[in-house]
């Protein structure tokens, strides 16, 4: 009797180790036919790929990065023609041409050059080539002029090697150095302004042919990179239009695959649907400048007041339709360098609390206070241009909302002539202007000697030369409110929905790791 019952349990295990192990097998045929499945899929994932990608320009001039005054065209060129030194998506500085520069006395720069590095046509780059440039730059009022036009003179010791002597000091000068160079021996013998040759560089795509229609792209062979960094794409067609609508009309037949703007109403020529878009920051940034010289605006709380009390998102919601970003900095276009620590945010009570704390007292719906013997009412005077309709609409919400706390603004629209005179003498309370920021993060406009604001902190103006200082200066600027920062504009990349790749374009360009974007069939 127990050996049956031994027999049977030996039976039974049996049976489940034999079942287990079927289940095993079986899974691990499933798993690996899955495997394969999931292998396939993304093999004829590749073999889908186009071999093409296809752009839109309008009102096209040249493909000459130097001449050129087309904005599309400065950013396509990032991936034909390389800088000295290049700026990263977050704007910091990297070597590309250089392998060096190095700042020998405040007017003085050794850049030393990868001669390695050969032009599109096999000749390789030397230390003349960048000489060349300059001197081109400085012959006419280009995109780039402004980069060299504190360059008084350059030498060249050896092949390698390029001095640059500045007129003055310039803070930070690294960062104009990311124009595009260009070969000299390519333009020997030519009109540099009138040939037909089409221009070389050193990018990873080079221009194969130019004619009425179309701008054909394609891959670099001669490209430094082009072993580790293989472009997907083998060539880009660019399309020629008459207008960013013509464009646009074309990207939603599918007849184009991307398109960079800065219209805000894109929308109504592109539709809402059937396409991926990735914003990012401008750097053409509006604020207010306080006179800090003025009787009532000397008062720092008086300043952070008016800062409490100002409603940047709806600001930017009621006039603009959130097309623009809240901007409380120069720096904050997308820059390693901003910090946002000591912002103020919007806060009435605050704004009152500080206004009573200092002093001002509230009565029949407005704030005075007695300033060296005189009873000052909180009024204040906002200046601005008539001709700029969006400031103009931008002044009237930040005088509702500032009067939504006491404090009376008047809006004095002015000629543009008028407009100028206030800016540069700077006779005025409040004014509403705004700058395009260079790639160079130099504060001393703000902050420096005759700075618009009449702003005046010795500490600061000591700090000025020095990156690592820029958390400091910061912090302590958004404390004693000498700027208002407001808005900034907003770009937008718009893609075909089949178009992938890895995309963190900013104001200098838009075509980081290019090499990897692709379109789907």
């Amino acid at each position: 009797m127990k050996n049956n019952n031994v027999f049977k349990y030996i039976f039974i295990v049996f049976i489940i180790i034999l079942i287990i192990g079927t289940v095993y097998v079986l899974y691990n045929q499933n798993a690996k036919s899955e495997y394969k499945e999931e292998e396939n899929k993304t093999s004829e994932t590749q073999i889908e790929m186009e071999d093409s990608l296809t752009m839109g320009l309008s009102n096209y001039d040249t493909m000459n990065p130097l001449l050129t005054n087309n904005k599309e065209i400065i950013n396509i060129s990032k991936i034909i023609f390389e800088p000295l030194l290049n700026i990263k998506s977050d704007y910091k500085i990297e070597n590309c041409l250089a392998t060096s520069v190095t700042k020998k006395d405040d007017t003085t720069y050794e850049v030393k050059i990868d001669t390695s590095i050969k032009w599109q046509d096999g000749s390789s780059l030397i230390a003349k080539d960048v000489s060349f440039t300059i001197d081109r730059l400085k012959e006419r009022n280009t995109v780039y002029s402004a980069n060299v036009k504190d360059i008084a003179s350059t030498e060249i010791p050896d092949t390698e090697t390029i001095i640059i002597h500045l007129t003055k000091p310039v803070p930070f000068f690294e960062y104009n150095l990311t124009f595009p160079i260009l070969s000299s021996m390519y333009y020997v013998n030519e009109n540099f302004e009138t040939t037909n040759k089409i221009p070389i560089g050193t990018g990873m795509y080079k221009i194969a042919s130019i004619d009425d229609n179309t701008i054909l792209l394609t891959r670099n062979d001669r490209w430094r990179y082009i072993k580790e960094k293989t472009p997907i794409a083998k060539s880009i067609t660019i399309k020629r239009y008459g207008t960013m609508g013509e464009i646009c009309n074309s990207f939603k037949l599918g007849n184009i695959d991307i398109i960079n703007t800065s219209l805000s109403n894109y929308q109504d020529y592109v539709g809402t649907m059937g396409y991926n878009k990735k914003e990012y920051k401008g750097r053409n940034y509006d604020y207010l400048s306080l006179n800090c010289n003025d009787t009532i605006l000397q008062d720092k709380a008086v300043r952070q007041a008016i800062n409490y009390a100002i409603d940047k998102n709806t600001l930017v919601s009621t006039v603009f339709s959130n097309n623009y970003y809240v901007a409380n900095s120069p720096l904050d276009y997308g820059s390693y360098l901003y910090s946002s620590e000591g912002e103020i945010s919007y806060n009435q009570e605050q704004a009152r609390t500080l206004l009573e704390q200092a002093g001002w007292i509230y009565q029949n719906g407005k704030w005075q206070k007695n300033i060296d013997g005189y009873v000052r009412r909180l009024t204040l005077s906002l200046i601005v241009s008539e001709d700029n309709n969006d400031r103009v609409n931008a002044a009237n919400e930040i005088k509702r909302q500032l009067e939504a706390v006491g404090i009376i603004i008047n809006v004095t629209k002015v000629s543009n002539d008028k407009y100028y005179d206030y800016l540069n003498n700077k006779n005025y309370q409040l004014i509403l202007t705004g700058v395009t920021n260079s790639v160079n993060p130099d504060l001393t406009y703000f902050y420096g000697e005759g700075n618009l604001a009449n702003y005046n902190n010795s500490d600061i103006k000591s700090k000025l030369n020095s990156l690592d200082n820029y958390k400091e200066i910061q912090k302590t600027v958004n404390d004693e409110v000498p700027y208002i920062g407001l808005y900034r504009n907003k770009n937008t990349l718009i893609l075909n929905a089949n178009v992938g790749g890895n995309f963190s374009p900013n104001s200098y360009n838009v075509y980081y790791n290019f090499n990897e974007w692709f379109r789907q069939k």
